[in-house]
């Protein structure tokens, strides 16, 4: 049977939920309406206020302090970023910059089947600006969030791994994570519930879906088999994934602006005699990880292309 490459709208949104707030949930505010300033800052405080923390690499209102503030909050992280982590805009994420745990959400406006211009715009230095913070015609707010494995049908399957969380807006499959000091892997794609019509695959080696350190021009690649049972028939498939960190530049979301690189994704799906490829970009930010993603439809030509199956970016 053919699986549309649900990959593809996940592969670097992965980390989308880890990106966020942790699962202390105490915010002041959500929304800049909810603030005098009119502007509400990534951890929850309004931005003009003491205290308040803007988005790394943000545009403060005036009046506010500006700069790269380091997190503040409890234990177990903060609304949008990395405790303890202080943007450096040195050219290079390393592991350490990225939050990547089981127990973290966040907000994601999220769009599907949408024009849009993944290439931005460019400054006379070269430098690209990526405007997603404008509102799209199908934009809805998504809570992203991940989870530990514990308690759950397919757990028995994936030993070690790290982390589950939803793989796009528009599908109910789980991808199971795996991490470590160098990268994030993927171990396998499962149904939220067992029985006969269960989806439990699992991938040989695993996908590196992101591999750190990231700086531009890094390149990495894997090709894994891909077994198991998709909506209750057996499937068996392979699946190619190249990856680069093929742009920099600041991206706009509508959380705040953020120095990001940008990682670009070709997934190549071989079923049989049948190969489906689907291109993604994946923007990441030093203390946020990834902040945004860009995936297009099946077998999009154009390496920039101006139509996406799903756009989804940070939002407060």
């Amino acid at each position: 049977m053919q699986l549309r490459p649900y990959l593809a709208a996940f592969v670097l949104s992965a980390i989308a939920a880890a990106a966020a707030c942790s699962s202390n949930d105490d915010r002041a505010c959500r929304v800049g309406a909810d603030c005098a300033s009119g502007v509400c800052g990534a951890d929850g405080k309004c931005v003009g206020t003491t205290g308040a923390t803007p988005p790394p690499g943000s545009t403060p209102p005036a009046g506010s302090d500006g700069g790269d503030v380091p997190p503040s909050g409890g234990e177990g992280g903060t609304d949008a970023s990395l405790p303890g982590c202080v943007p450096n805009h040195d050219g290079t994420i390393d592991r350490a910059e990225v939050p990547i745990k089981a127990g973290l959400h966040a907000t994601f406006r999220i769009a599907q089947n949408v024009d849009i211009t993944t290439a931005g715009t460019k400054d006379a230095s070269g430098k690209r600006t990526w405007d997603l913070s404008q509102p799209l015609s199908t934009d809805e707010n998504v809570l992203v969030e991940t989870t530990d494995l514990s308690g759950k049908w397919f757990a028995s399957s994936f030993g070690g791994a790290s982390y589950t969380t939803k793989l796009a807006a528009s599908s109910d499959l789980i991808g199971v994570f795996e991490t470590s000091t160098t990268s994030l892997g993927l171990r396998g794609v499962v149904s939220p519930d067992d029985g006969l019509t269960k989806t439990e695959l699992s991938y040989s080696p695993s996908p590196v879906v992101l591999s750190f350190p990231l700086t531009a021009g890094a390149k990495w690649s894997t090709k894994s088999d891909v077994s198991g049972t998709a909506q209750g028939y057996p499937a068996a498939y392979s699946e190619t994934y190249d990856d680069e960190v093929d742009a920099t530049g600041k991206l706009l979301t509508p959380l705040g602006s953020f120095d990001v690189l940008r990682v670009k994704v070709t997934l190549t799906r071989t079923v049989g005699i049948v190969t489906t490829v689907v291109r993604s970009f994946a923007f990441v930010g030093e203390c946020y990880g990834t902040v945004a993603t860009i995936t297009s439809g099946d077998n999009e030509t154009d390496a920039e292309f101006t139509h996406a199956a799903e756009v989804r970016r940070i939002a407060p």
